[in-house]
Parts: structure tokens; sequence; C-alpha cells
């Protein structure tokens, strides 16, 4: 059995995320301390007892289900799950930072700080209201590529995350993602629906926010992980720091490639993933692409205690 871990990313916060987990270990309050340290608020607060309009905001959300992910990572910890057992990190998006701390490239505070940059910079890039994404269910990377092309027409228009074989995000500009709706459903999808985020993320509309994240990057350590991270815009390993700093900056205006990973890491063997931190979303999509693999997702004190079974 190869197990990879890996860590959810936006759209899967909820209001008390992580709470029964700080409740249960003292390891895992810590990391909840720790970032509201770093971010020199009680995002803790927010996250636990706030309001879910707040906590869905692009710079609350990611550095939250990276706190989330992280005391998930602490409690299992405790219970002597370290990460000796993955062969594999990877996160979708925002995700993938979380992979990194979990892997020691980057530490707790370091990965709050620039994910609260990354949000802000991200929310920052294009004017609400004149970008949007557009989930298309249905169709195949290869068909939704054609749809933003054609969608296109001198504005930007990109396949922006692979999910799974048959879930597809597009991004751009608003009245592109418009045409791409239409589009997409003349095209035979079963669904084309535009998503309810505040930004057209990972398209080339993001490359003043790429810009940001490359200056935050280039001021922080990083270290080579102790695990190879599968990359979002390569779908293969990487182990190098450097190159890791890279890669973080394409990521921004990239596509989140998160079928090929799957597929990458089964082929290399990965038979178990462990989706680490808030919800199960991951779970689904890797079961609807490497179906012979067994999930289990960690995110409540009892999640934890069930991996004594593993």
């Amino acid at each position: 059995m190869s197990i990879a871990f890996v860590f959810p990313g936006q759209g899967a916060q909820t209001i008390g995320m992580g709470k029964a987990l700080a409740d249960s270990y003292p390891e895992a309050r810590a990391v909840f301390d720790a970032v509201d340290d770093a971010l020199g608020e009680k995002l803790s607060a927010l996250i636990w007892e706030g309001e879910a309009e707040a906590l869905t905001l692009t710079e609350n959300a990611q550095p939250a289900l990276m706190a989330t992910s992280m005391a998930a990572l602490a409690a299992m910890r405790a219970e002597g799950f370290d990460l000796d057992r993955a062969a594999f990190v990877a996160g979708h998006s925002l995700g993938e930072y979380s992979a990194l701390c979990a892997a020691g490239t980057l530490s707790l505070a370091d990965t709050a700080r620039l994910l609260r940059i990354r949000g802000r910079a991200m929310q920052a890039a294009v004017p609400v209201g004149q970008g949007a994404m557009a989930a298309v269910l249905g169709l195949d990377a290869e068909a939704a590529e054609k749809v933003a092309a054609e969608a296109a027409q001198g504005d930007v228009c990109q396949l922006a995350n692979e999910n799974d074989p048959s879930q597809n995000v597009l991004s751009g500009s608003k009245a592109a993602i418009d045409r791409a709706v239409v589009l997409a459903k003349e095209a035979g999808a079963k669904r084309a629906l535009q998503l309810p985020v505040s930004a057209p993320f990972h398209c080339a509309l993001m490359q003043p926010a790429a810009e940001e994240m490359a200056r935050a990057l280039g001021e922080v350590g990083m270290k080579d992980p102790a695990v190879p991270l599968v990359a979002n815009v390569l779908a293969t390993s990487v182990t190098d720091a450097g190159r890791i700093r890279e890669l973080l900056v394409e990521q921004v205006t990239g596509r989140v490639r998160w079928r090929s990973s799957v597929e990458w890491m089964a082929a290399q063997g990965v038979t178990e993933f462990w989706e680490i931190g808030a919800g199960k979303a991951l779970s689904g999509m890797i079961r609807r692409i490497a179906k012979d693999s067994t999930c289990r997702a960690v995110g409540t004190p009892e999640d934890v205690a069930a991996l004594k079974d593993a």
C-alpha cells in the first residue's frame, strides 16, 4: 500500500471546522494559535464562531483552510501518524501550500502570511464583476478547452481546473465566461454554471497576483520537501525548493491539473489517498479519477482515531 497525503482547496471552508480537533488535541490548538500570532489577529475566532460570508473571503478562507489541515496533521502526528506514511504530498490550489507546510518546505507562520498575501492579491488583481469562473460538467478537458478557445473572442478564457474526468472549470473575463456557459451546453455538457467566486482564479488575468507572489515568495526561506510534492502545474513530482518557488508563482495564472496529478500518483503505485483537513471534496474527485483507490478524509478527532485501523 502506497499513500498520498492530499490537502483541500478553497470552497471546503465551513464555520466550526477544526474546533473539535483543537478541543481534543493541544497540538492542534497550538496550530491555530500559531496562525493567529503570524497574522496578528484571531483568525481562529472567525473560523469557529464567525460569519460564513467573512470566512468565504479569499484572504480569510485560504489561511483558514491551511490552518485546519495543519491542525488535523498535528493531531495525526500526536497519534503516531507522520509524514513517513506518505509517498507524496499534493494539494488543490491553495492546498499546495498546506502540502508544502506539511512537508517542511515552508514554516507554518510563513505559510499563513503567504496565503493572506495570496488571497488579497488574487482578489485585487481583477475589479469585482469583470471576471468570472464556470464549472463545466460532462465534458472532458479537451472539449472544455475547445469551448474556452471559442468563447474567448479576444478576451481571456482558459481552462483553469481539471478536477476529474467530467468536471472542469473555466476562468476569464465575465463576457467570455458568459459565452462559454452557452457554448458548453451546446457542446453537450450536462451542466455549465457560473461559480460564486469573487475573482477569476488560475488564468492570465491573475498576472498582477503572480507578480505579488513572486515578491512575497522571494522573501521567505524554503527547504526541500521531506516528501516529494506533486505540483499542480506539472502533475508530476518535484523535490527542489528553488523549483517549487517558481511553480508556486506559475500556479497563480496556471492550470490546476488535479485529475492528471491523481492519475500520475496512481501510476506510481499510490493506492490510498488521505484528505487532510476540511471536507471531502477531493475524495469525491479522486474516486472518479482513480476508481480502484481508497480515500480517507481526516478532519475530525473521530477520523484521526479511525486511522488506527488503517
